[in-house]
């Protein structure tokens, strides 16, 4: 047998102290999990936590250099903690949810802001708005057997030098077991799934030159640069 078109190449991210990578199936986002983003946005912080997806070759690796996306005037920065997905399973009770953790890592959801508005305000999805080239910029990956587990401490945005975003993990409002347990009672978590979790306020724009660095307690930076 012969595929009939080129093969993608499994997306991969770096681990940290090694020349392991941790190869990417899927993404998935949590929508709105800081109290201060959701009021910024025009939501309501009660809701339950909702996700969206990212395809898996939207990942960015550290140091890289991106072109500004394609149909958007307002290009938005997101930092945020990711987690890798080491166990599969379903049905996560969250006080074994952590026993399904590969390792952390410092990402960037970046938006089309002004797309993702237009379909929100339609009632419409949002994938043009997240799921695009390039997308989903991402350190290295911190194996939680050398880390721990990354619950706590600072977490910042640099946009030329001048911080945009700070804020501490702590203000998430829906913490990483919980924000498993959520997600793997509607789908089936896999290895090599990556789970984006959440913004907090302080969200803008971002135009070509400007250089980015994302930071959280007790990983490594990640830094981008627009052209």
């Amino acid at each position: 047998m012969a595929y009939v078109v080129p093969t993608l190449e499994t997306p991969a991210v770096a681990v940290a102290g090694t020349s392991d990578r941790f190869p990417v199936r899927r993404i998935f986002c949590v929508g709105r999990n800081y109290a201060a983003h959701i009021r910024e946005m025009g939501g309501d912080e009660r809701d339950p936590p909702f996700f969206f997806t990212k395809p898996a070759d939207a990942i960015v690796a550290d140091g890289s250099t991106i072109p500004y996306p394609l149909a958007t005037a307002n290009y938005h920065h997101e930092i945020e903690l990711v987690v890798a997905v080491g166990k599969g399973g379903a049905k996560i009770d969250q006080a074994r949810a952590k026993e399904h953790i590969y390792g952390y890592a410092t990402g960037l959801d970046m938006t089309r802001r002004d797309l993702q508005i237009a379909a929100r305000d339609k009632g419409r999805p949002w994938d043009m708005g997240k799921a695009f080239d390039q997308g989903a910029p991402i350190g290295a990956i911190h194996p939680a057997t050398a880390v721990g587990h990354i619950d706590t401490g600072t977490i910042w945005v640099k946009v030329n030098d001048k911080t945009r975003q700070e804020s501490v993990l702590e203000a998430m409002i829906w913490n990483v077991p919980e924000v498993i347990e959520h997600l793997s009672a509607m789908i089936a978590l896999a290895p090599g799934d990556l789970i984006y979790t959440g913004t907090p306020d302080g969200v803008s724009a971002v135009v070509a030159g400007d250089h980015l660095q994302g930071h959280i307690d007790g990983l490594s930076d990640l830094r981008i640069t627009i052209t």
